[in-house]
């Protein structure tokens, strides 16, 4: 069992977020959601550990003041 990291840890961080704009660029708004939602589901199935998933919904879920 794992805790969630949410310090930086992308190698290219900014090579990766180049990619996923690209892979976004000319899509329609339901296929960018579609295209997010796939890769969520992707990314969860990797990472495996419910814990983790569950702390990363309640991380995701907070809303900056």
């Amino acid at each position: 069992m794992s805790d969630l990291n949410l310090t930086p840890n992308i190698n290219g961080a900014d090579d990766f977020y180049a990619e996923l704009l690209s892979a976004h660029e000319g899509l329609e708004k339901t296929d960018s959601d579609a295209l997010n939602a796939r890769l969520i589901l992707v990314l969860a199935n990797h990472i495996g550990d419910r814990t983790v998933l569950t702390q990363a919904l309640k991380a995701a879920a907070l809303k900056e003041e």
